[in-house]
């Protein structure tokens, strides 16, 4: 190819954002852009559409806001949540066959080593390991009948927060955000608290998928106590304020620019979106999660330790328009008990009941538990008899339960569920659903309904296909409902 003498005399046209990054060594990358400080922050900024800005359901809604309070591992329903009284009368004997449904080989009948009385004027049976939480009792609707596909963690996990046990799909939180977007435009819509580092299925959990990067939860690791660590990066200690909104006018401009040239990019949306949360967050995020500006007899009802210190934070979040916050429990050690689960068990619901029995009263004083849909549970239960010794998951030991996804129990509490009930039963051992089954797809329609959507309009079009949460499933519980 022969070259063009006069090339470098030519005026340079408008440089693209992408242009201008690359030749100012990235300096400018990891600003964020809006004014961030007008009174209409996150409305449409230098041409920017928020796609964070609050949306009306399909029909009104009863809750506003979610706190999923995810117990990781599985924890065991026949010490919980569902009393088994049978188990006594086979204590160390096989159970009949027709009620063994599982995959796995186990044991004999294993009894809980909890007592189960009944609380509130529903008069409800909960287990000794959850009394704080059962003096709300008549708040809950405990279902008793939840089934899951396979007794996996991966797939079941999945489920539970996805819809979908293999294929990659968004997270209940994301089409929460997607559908309704946030009430604080200085704060994530759906934040993801796991102290510690990630679950199983790490990020996988909090996705966006298939929908635009905004709607992705953000993780949280509520391990450390000190803001800066917590929220790495909420503070930029190199320029003041005023430099920093020079820089995020002109970054605004730029983007601006690349953004209308190229209409429809949702990965770029995503990336202004991210700046321009970064940048609001300095201002608030730092107050929202410092517990320590909460009173003390707050601070004290809620209790000590990590997941009291982050279920106090999820009550800080809602209270200022989080859309969704999910708390995982079970950091270090999941409820996953194939041995010692009198132990572990035990262990595992001091570190948390006071803390959840707290939040139900917190939000109820505040007025914010009719709005606020709270959610226990984990990706399955266990099994009523004792998991046979085996090499690596109970160390040969016989005092444990296995996976169990044939039956189990969660509950969900405030933001228009019907409390004070149970619905549903496992049968008399506790293996299995037998009346009024709720299949995950089933409580992800509900609290889609909670939220004002019918589950089956909340759609995305992604490869050809209009793409749901419940994907061609799911039935709204209604008895679940107020």
């Amino acid at each position: 190819m022969k070259a063009d003498g006069n090339a470098l005399q030519r005026p340079i046209g408008p440089l693209t954002r992408r242009q201008m990054l690359a030749r100012s060594g990235m300096g400018l990358a990891m600003l964020g852009l809006a004014d961030i400080f007008s009174a209409e922050a996150g409305a449409d900024v230098a041409g920017y559409n928020n796609p964070m800005l609050p949306k009306a359901p399909h029909f009104p809604a009863r809750a506003k806001h979610v706190i999923h309070i995810f117990a990781n591992g599985g924890p065991s329903h026949v010490d919980t949540f569902d009393p088994k009284p049978a188990l006594a009368k086979y204590a160390g004997q096989m159970l009949p066959s027709e009620n063994l449904r599982t995959e796995r080989k186990t044991g004999a009948a294993y009894p809980s080593p909890f007592t189960f009385r009944k609380y509130g004027q529903s008069g409800i049976e909960a287990s000794e390991l959850f009394p704080h939480v059962a003096e709300s009792i008549d708040e809950l609707a405990v279902i008793r009948s939840m089934y899951a596909d396979v007794p996996n963690h991966e797939p079941s996990l999945m489920l539970m927060n996805c819809g979908a046990s293999q294929q990659v799909r968004p997270s209940l939180g994301s089409w929460t955000t997607y559908g309704l977007g946030t009430e604080n435009q200085n704060l994530p819509g759906f934040i993801a608290m796991c102290p510690g580092g990630y679950p199983i299925k790490a990020a996988q959990n909090w996705q966006s998928a298939f929908l635009p990067g905004v709607y992705q939860g953000t993780h949280i690791d509520t391990r450390h106590t000190e803001i800066e660590k917590l929220l790495e990066n909420i503070k930029n200690h190199d320029l003041p304020l005023a430099a920093q909104r020079r820089q995020l006018d002109l970054l605004g401009q730029l983007n601006n620019r690349h953004r209308q040239e190229r209409p429809g990019d949702r990965a770029l949306e995503s990336r202004i979106h991210s700046f321009e949360l970064a940048y609001r967050m300095q201002t608030e995020a730092t107050e929202a999660f410092d517990i320590s500006h909460e009173p003390e007899h707050v601070r004290r009802m809620y209790g000590e330790g990590v997941h009291a210190r982050q279920t106090l934070i999820a009550r800080r979040l809602v209270e200022r328009g989080v859309r969704f916050v999910q708390l995982w429990h079970g950091d270090g050690q999941p409820w996953d008990n194939h041995d010692d689960i009198e132990e572990n068990h035990r262990k595992l619901a001091g570190q948390c009941d006071r803390a959840i029995g707290a939040l139900l009263k917190d939000l109820k004083q505040r007025g914010l538990l009719d709005e606020t849909l709270v959610i226990w549970g984990g990706e399955f239960g266990r099994t009523p008899t004792v998991e046979l010794p085996q090499k690596g998951a109970n160390a040969g030991k016989v005092n444990g339960r296995d996976h169990n996804h044939w039956g189990f129990s969660m509950w969900m509490a405030g933001g228009g569920v019907r409390g004070g009930q149970v619905y549903g039963a496992t049968d008399e051992f506790g293996f299995q659903a037998v009346e009024n089954r709720v299949h995950v797809h089933d409580l992800h329609a509900t609290i889609l309904h909670l939220l004002g959507f019918d589950h089956t309009r909340l759609t995305y079009r992604f490869a050809g296909r209009d793409f749901r949460l419940t994907d061609v499933h799911g039935n709204v519980v209604r008895q679940l409902i107020a």
